[in-house]
């Protein structure tokens, strides 16, 4: 094998595809019953197949192992046809719509493809091609009878799925939003590239065919243009995963960040209920979740304490000073959350409590109102101040009839 026959551009798509698919690989794998997962996952396996068997050392190695010279042929078009017709049905599948109809268009590209692939079999069964060509044989063979058909048919096939595709994918992104849309425009991209790949390759075919020689666009330009094409595709079908996944774990940092000082308040006066600590290392959903638990048990054990007047005078102080509604709710909370902690460590020994209303308690315990308590907490001056003003009781004024 000569160094110039090392056609390196097919190994780096195949490499992305690789990651692309280990990246889904475990949401495959966590999410089975998901069909569009496993769709995606097998998409993916196809399209690294194909640029893996596409690649010039391997084609000469198929050919090697199974005696018959360009083998591979049909082969590597087989894995293209099959990976066009998957792209087809998934994007179907994605779109949606009645299920009869989304039924039959399923059957009707499987079936169509199906005979695409037995007739590229077909014709390569009668074309007559000793010479081995890895890297031309799309225009070497341009003119030869049943070969000719051959490409022509596999071209086809691979044209048409890119014009339905790209219709598809060019059509839909404005009914979504999101990481999902940005991954449909990036797919369109890369389908618009596979129609310029099959252009390129049908130049240089039809240049042959009317004996002029353009061989330098099926050899020079068609690979680097499928290399793009597929690393751009892999970037749009992990790119609406990636990003919600990005999105989720980045959100649950923030909610982890943002509920440190609440949870370090309670841990001051109530253990972990948890019975396994947790280290840093832990998966962050479940030490979030953890934290989130411990914080509504430590609220509820407090609820018995929990001072509502208390509570109103700090809401109606705050807001005499200029602070937001949300903030001096959140600030008010936090007042009667100390006060509370105070009252619960005075109980233990005189057995006296505060009744809470249930309804204050249920409101403390919203995702959003723990939060917000949390963040007031991280203010101890405004806090302090809000406090010792609500602690005041009003003075009773006298009425006068």
């Amino acid at each position: 094998m000569e160094p110039s026959d090392f056609y390196i551009n097919y190994f780096i798509p195949t490499a992305v595809l690789a990651i692309a698919f280990a990246i889904k690989f475990r949401a495959i794998v966590r999410f089975w019953s998901d069909p569009h997962l496993k769709a995606v996952g097998g998409l993916l396996v196809l399209a690294v197949l194909v640029f893996f068997f596409a690649a010039p050392p391997v084609i000469a190695w198929v050919n090697r192992f199974t005696g018959v010279p360009n083998f591979s042929a049909p082969w590597v078009y087989t894995l293209l046809t099959a990976f066009s017709a998957s792209c087809l049905v998934l994007l179907n599948t994605w779109r949606g719509g009645p299920h009869d109809k989304v039924r039959r268009t399923t059957w009707l590209v499987v079936i169509t493809y199906v005979l695409v692939i037995t007739g590229l079999w077909v014709l390569f069964a009668l074309a007559d091609v000793p010479a081995e060509r890895l890297r031309d044989l799309d225009t070497y063979y341009a003119n030869t009878p049943y070969m000719r058909e051959h490409i022509v048919l596999y071209l086809l096939a691979h044209t048409g799925a890119g014009i339905m595709n790209s219709v598809l994918l060019w059509t839909w992104p404005g009914k979504v939003t999101g990481w999902v849309r940005s991954g449909l425009v990036i797919l369109g991209i890369a389908y618009v590239l596979n129609l310029l790949y099959d252009v390129v390759k049908f130049s240089a075919v039809i240049a042959r065919w009317n004996g002029a020689n353009l061989d330098w666009l099926s050899t020079d330009v068609a690979p680097p243009v499928a290399c793009v094409s597929a690393i751009v595709g892999a970037a749009g079908f992990i790119l609406p995963h990636a990003g919600e996944r990005f999105h989720r774990t980045w959100s649950d940092r923030i909610t982890f960040w943002r509920l440190n000082p609440l949870y370090r308040t309670l841990r001051a006066v109530a253990p972990p209920t948890a019975t396994v600590e947790l280290g840093p290392f832990s998966a962050l959903d479940v030490r979030l979740t953890q934290r989130e638990t411990f914080i509504r048990d430590s609220l509820l054990q407090l609820a018995p304490h929990f001072d509502e007047p208390l509570r109103q005078r700090a809401f109606d102080h705050a807001l005499s000073k200029g602070i937001t509604p949300d903030k001096s709710a959140g600030l008010a909370s936090a007042v009667a959350l100390l006060a509370a902690i105070d009252a619960q460590k005075n109980a233990r020994s005189d057995d006296e409590a505060v009744s809470a209303d249930r309804s204050t308690i249920d409101g403390l315990l919203r995702e959003r109102e723990i939060e917000s308590i949390s963040r007031a907490l991280r203010r101890p001056t405004t806090l302090n101040a809000i406090r010792q003003r609500a602690a005041a009781r009003p003075e009773s004024v006298p009425t006068h009839e």
